[in-house]
């Protein structure tokens, strides 16, 4: 079953309890947890919250940087995703998503060691209080400064090698929806994903690119979250909009937007009967995502801002 959250990064001015209130109000059950505003009002008192407001975590975004290129020591990443993971148990998130971090001055493989290390030295903790470290790649028009896993096939591989259900991938659209190399690994990326990560774009991705609403640009997201829930994909949709669209319709339209987006996809895709259906905007509907057209076209949580990375 695949549920449909919106990212607290989207109204990054809010607080907690804004987003709570604007997900019952539009009919989601889940939200995407953003680390600063959780440390604002503290973990205890977000899960309060959260269950208060009947709305579930998707995910708590984020930990890593383990290659040193943010100023912290190897060391100091582990312990900060070690209190990440703490903190994602406290408000029931079944998912942490995890950044490589850059190169660092590290040559490639040696940035690829020291998370594959990090990653094994935050499994047994993961697997024990049954969070998923959800490791996110990025797109190489931005991955300098932000992140050195930038080939889909690798960090399909790297997720593989692992063997471990506490490891597994956020997919983050912005940054692939596009690839050339998503047809084939489809079927791949199903099974290793557990998150995915949806909003829009025209052209490349730059560090400059805003992250825009879904259908605001020409990324056929709709088409390949529909392939990915037809290879068996089952973990959450998340919509993460940022930059100066999301300013022009306001937090509160951008909430709307999505929900509308949400009631078209499943309008225009709830046709197959007989089949477990995806849950999204907190309904449920029968069928899958077909696009209709032409289907393609310290603590340190207080310093992990949003970004289009």
């Amino acid at each position: 079953m695949v549920d449909v959250a919106v990212s607290q990064v989207t109204s990054a001015r809010w607080e907690l309890a804004d987003d709570l209130m604007q997900a019952r109000t539009h009919g989601f059950d889940a939200v995407a947890l953003w680390r600063p505003k959780v440390s604002d009002m503290g973990a205890r008192a977000a899960a309060r919250a959260l269950a208060e407001a009947g709305v579930r975590a998707s995910s708590l975004q984020w930990a890593g940087g383990f290659t040193g290129g943010d100023g912290r020591s190897f060391a100091e990443s582990v312990d900060d995703a070690r209190e990440a993971l703490a903190t994602a148990e406290a408000v029931a998130a079944p998912v942490l998503v995890v950044h490589s971090g850059c190169r660092g001055g590290h040559t490639r493989s040696h940035a690829q060691r020291l998370l594959t290390q990090a990653l094994e030295l935050l499994v047994p903790e993961a697997t024990r209080i049954g969070v998923t470290l959800a490791v996110k790649p990025v797109h190489p028009g931005v991955a300098a400064g932000c992140g050195f896993l930038a080939d889909l096939a690798e960090a399909v591989e790297l997720v593989e090698q692992f063997d471990d259900s506490a490891v597994r991938l956020a997919l983050d659209l912005w940054h692939f929806a596009d690839d050339p190399a998503l047809v084939s690994l489809l079927p791949r990326l199903a099974a290793a994903t557990a998150v995915v990560q949806v909003a829009d774009r025209c052209g490349q991705p730059t560090r400059e690119a805003d992250r825009l609403p879904a259908g605001h640009g020409t990324l056929p997201l709709e088409s390949v979250i529909a392939e990915l829930v037809d290879c068996g994909f089952a973990g959450a949709v998340e919509f993460d909009p940022v930059g100066e669209a999301v300013e022009i319709l306001g937090y509160d339209g951008v909430w709307r937007e999505t929900k509308l987006v949400v009631d078209t996809w499943i309008d225009r895709h709830a046709t197959t009967a007989g089949r477990a259906s995806p849950r999204l905007g907190g309904r449920s509907v029968t069928g899958h995502f077909r696009s209709a057209g032409s289907g393609t076209r310290k603590s340190h949580a207080s310093s992990h801002s949003g970004s289009a990375g």
